[in-house]
């Protein structure tokens, strides 16, 4: 049996976090190892931890969740971080990719859905709410500027545009390997020249560079 995914949770309404702390470790498969409504508690808590995944609402006082994201990913904290909130705003989704977080959630999901979400992030997918797909995908072919300029995408190989595509689709590690018949070691190295090269923390950062350039997923080669 797999060992259950270590969940840090931050959220400021003390019912909701308490409830779903519950919920997420009802089946076995996550255990809450901290939780906090305090964003600079949190911070600490953090750190002490070294969780799987990080859950957070977007809206807390005094600094929000987007600052406190902002705040770790400074610190050097890379820990799959995915927002939970009722906003279904695109902008709030928007900010929250690009700020690092490994995905977003709506609470109005099922829990069930929560935990195969948390699963998947640890696993190292991109996780949106099926209900916040189609705003991320309008926003960002609505004229945004785009992340990075061309001589940085130039930069990058033909196996590396490839895996890149491929993370704009959401694909796991697993997912790119099968699909362009390569290792998934071999895809972690391209996952992290990617990130190197385009200057960028996150395979969700990743994804929406990818879109904004309207990098499409290519058939696959033999190359390795």
């Amino acid at each position: 049996m797999n060992a259950p995914v270590r969940v840090v949770l931050v959220d400021d309404h003390t019912l909701f976090r308490k409830g779903l702390a519950e919920l997420l470790e009802r089946e076995g498969k996550i255990k809450v190892v901290g939780i906090t409504g305090n964003p600079e508690e949190a911070s600490l808590l953090i750190c002490d931890q070294q969780p799987d995944v990080v859950l957070m609402d977007l809206n807390m006082p005094p600094t929000g969740g987007l600052a406190l994201l902002e705040k770790l990913r400074a610190e050097g904290c890379r820990q799959p971080t995915l927002i939970l909130t009722v906003s279904d705003d695109r902008e709030d989704l928007a900010n929250a990719l690009r700020a690092g977080a490994q995905g977003y959630l709506l609470k109005d999901m099922e829990p069930d859905d929560v935990v195969d979400a948390v699963q998947r992030a640890h696993r190292g997918e991109t996780v949106v709410a099926p209900a916040m797909t189609g705003k991320l995908v309008t926003l960002l072919q609505s004229g945004s500027k785009p992340a990075a300029d061309e001589s940085m995408l130039n930069s990058l190989t033909q196996r590396e545009r490839e895996v890149l595509a491929c993370l704009a689709q959401g694909m796991s590690n697993k997912a790119i390997a099968r699909a362009l018949e390569i290792s998934a070691d071999t895809v972690k190295l391209h996952v992290r020249h990617i990130l190197l090269k385009l200057n960028l923390s996150s395979r969700v950062e990743a994804a929406v560079f990818a879109v904004e350039h309207r990098l499409q997923p290519a058939a696959a080669s033999k190359r390795h």
